[in-house]
């Protein structure tokens, strides 16, 4: 059995390296909750980073359409009540 890829995102077209879906996809997702498991906050700092990051590099490629990252990088990842 060989050793599972980490799903990475791959810039600045910001999918992942492993499986193409846009990051974060959904294995990036488990594995950035299990890591920031009890510190929700520090999730959603690191989150914001990389989506202004994303947004900036994503506007380079195709100023025509700068898509609302929010739902992609931020909604996911709050508390739900």
């Amino acid at each position: 059995m060989r050793p599972s890829r980490p799903h990475l995102p791959m810039r600045p077209l910001w999918r992942c390296r492993n499986c193409g879906a846009e990051w974060p996809c959904q294995p990036a997702r488990l594995s950035l909750l299990s890591e920031y498991r009890g510190n929700r906050t520090s999730l959603l700092i690191y989150l914001s980073g990389l989506m202004v990051e994303a947004r900036d590099q994503l506007a380079q490629l195709s100023s025509q359409h700068i898509p609302d990252l929010t739902d992609r990088f931020i909604t996911w990842a709050r508390t739900r009540n």
